[in-house]
Order: structure tokens, then sequence, then C-alpha cells
């Protein structure tokens, strides 16, 4: 079994699994991917699986979204595996394994293509399946592998965005900010929040803040300062950081990107990039910033909508894309 480390020991998995048949809950991470092919196939197409399914993003490294374990039908470890939460599975419809699956499912699927079916080894189970014609190969799969990424990237994307709102979206907030700040932006409600000479600071530092910290901050100028460039909003966010941040910070941006952005119609500018604390902090810091400058011509304000991630020892994508979420609920005011 190839990577068996990236699903975690197996030993304890066992115990659930063993000679019993009744479906109990899935388990597994639910971005590991558990990939069930026969070997033939998967020694033809296990770099282009890999290549399509565990893209990766820049938080403060380069970090997967998904990872990829490879099962054989069957084999060692298969009455395990099978009760993941995520599973691809690849054939044809007469394939054994293919056979079982629909069969449990209570599903008749003949159509070529990509499909996915539920519950069928465990409950809150994600069957993924490719149909390949009788005899397919890797030139029938190919094509379909960007297709499942977007699929269970969407998904994923969804179970983050509804564990963020799990304790609800404060959308008394955004009424209230849409009132007296002249901006919306929706958090969940677990975020405390306060604000000072127009400067709103949002936080979620649940459990923990020596764990975990999400941190989002909006502020403004009048009028519009022109001809704004990357430089200026770096030096207006470390103004921002130095003046009403819990943590001092220092801008590292070896692996920035900046670029212009339409945000909604209006002119934006955004830059990603890591910040860590100052070298007299005496213990190193780090994380992921987001930060965008957007134009309100009706209000004549430039915004600064910051937001930044504490994370140790995390794994950061499911994190980077809540406050991505938090960002793009950013709405101007009326004049």
């Amino acid at each position: 079994m190839n990577r068996l480390s990236t699903v975690g020991a197996l030993a304890l998995l066992a115990i659930a699994a063993a000679g019993c048949d009744t479906a109990g809950i899935a388990y597994g991470d639910v971005n590991a991917i558990i990939a069930v092919m026969s070997p033939e196939l998967w020694s033809e197409v296990q770099d282009d699986v890999y290549e399509a399914l565990e893209p990766t993003v820049r938080t403060v490294r380069n970090e997967k979204t998904f990872t990829v374990t490879y099962q054989e039908p069957f084999a060692e470890h298969w009455i395990d595996l099978r009760r993941f939460r995520q599973i691809l599975i690849v054939g044809s419809a007469n394939d054994p394994v293919i056979v079982e699956a629909l069969d449990r499912a209570g599903e008749q699927i003949s159509q070529l293509g990509m499909h996915q079916i539920g519950d069928v080894w465990a409950r809150g189970q994600a069957i993924t399946l490719v149909l390949l014609p009788e005899g397919g190969g890797a030139e029938d799969l190919r094509p379909h592998l960007a297709e499942v990424n977007e699929l269970l990237d969407g998904q994923y994307r969804r179970w983050v965005l509804n564990r963020m709102y799990m304790s609800g979206r404060d959308s008394a907030l955004a009424d209230t900010l849409s009132a007296e700040a002249g901006f919306a932006l929706i958090v969940p409600e677990v975020y405390r929040w306060s604000s000072s000479d127009s400067v709103y600071v949002f936080r979620n530092d649940n459990p923990d803040p020596a764990e975990l910290i999400r941190e989002v901050a909006v502020t403004w100028r009048t009028p519009i300062p022109p001809d704004l460039q990357a430089e200026d909003i770096l030096e207006w966010r470390e103004q921002l950081v130095a003046g009403y941040y819990s943590e001092p910070q220092v801008n590292a941006l070896d692996n920035a990107v900046a670029a212009p952005m339409e945000y909604r119609g209006r002119y934006a500018y955004q830059i990603r990039a890591e910040w860590t604390n100052p070298p007299d902090r005496g213990w190193p810091a780090g994380g992921p910033f987001i930060t965008r400058a957007v134009v309100c011509e009706n209000q004549n304000r430039m915004y600064l909508v910051d937001s930044w991630l504490y994370a140790p020892g995390k794994k950061k994508y499911e994190y980077v894309i809540q406050l991505e979420t938090i960002l793009d609920s950013f709405r101007c005011g009326a004049a």
C-alpha cells in the first residue's frame, strides 16, 4: 500500500471494522482521498492522479489541498479503508468493487463518466465513481480528473463554511456596521469585535489564542488616495498592525503575490503574503495574511480590509478559506 502514513494508524481503525459489516460513522480527514482501482491502471495514472487531486496552495508553505492514498480493491487494508469519508473508485460497471458499491447504495448507474453516491460502507461517506468503458484505461480516466478535483474541492469548501458558521452568521452586526460605520461585513457569531478611531477589529481566538487566532480588521481613508501602490498598502497595513493589533507583526514578502482585482464591480488591490513576529520577541511565530484595498467611490473612501491567521502546527488551508469568505462578504455602504 502506497503513502499509508497519510491516513493514520490503521490498527486503531481495524477495531471498528474487523469482522463487522454494519455501517458505522465514516472516519478519516475530510480532505483525505482513498483512490481505488486496479494495480495495472494505478501504475499508469498515479502521477496524473496526484497532480490533479493534490494541488498545492501557499499558506506559509506549499500545502496540499487533499492527500491521496492508493488502495487495491479487496486487498489488505481494504476492510478498513472502505470506511473512509472520501473514496474515489475507478473502473468499469462490471468491476466487482463497483458492483458492490452500487448494490449497497441501491443505485443503478451505467452512464460512463463521473458520479457520486453516499453512505455505502459507512454513514457520512461520499463515494466518487468514474465509470470507464469495459477494458478502458488511462486515456479514459485522465479527462475526468480535473472534474473530480473541482467536485471534491467545492464540497470541501462547503464543509469548511458549514463548520465556520456553526455558531450562526452575525447578520445583526452587519446591520449595525452598515448603519454606524458605513460598511458591512459578515462574521460568525463567535467572533468578538471592537472599534477605535475608525478601525474595526473582528477576532476569533477559540479555543486558545496560543493555538489558533483568526482576525480581520477594516479601516478607511478619505478622500481616496491617488495612485496607491502595493508598497503604500503594505505601509498602511504596518500602521494598522502597530496601532491596533495585540500581536506585533513584520511583513514577510519573499512569497508575496500582489495584483489588482475587480471586487463586485469596484477596483481593489489584493496582497497575499506572510507575517512573522519581530526578532526580539524571543520565539518564532508567523502565519499568512491577506489584505485588500477596496475603492468605494460613492463614499469617497478607500478601505483596507486585512486578515491574518495564527495556527502553529496546523494545516492552514481550511482557515485561509474562512478568511477569504469573510473578506468576500465586505460591502461598501451608501454614499
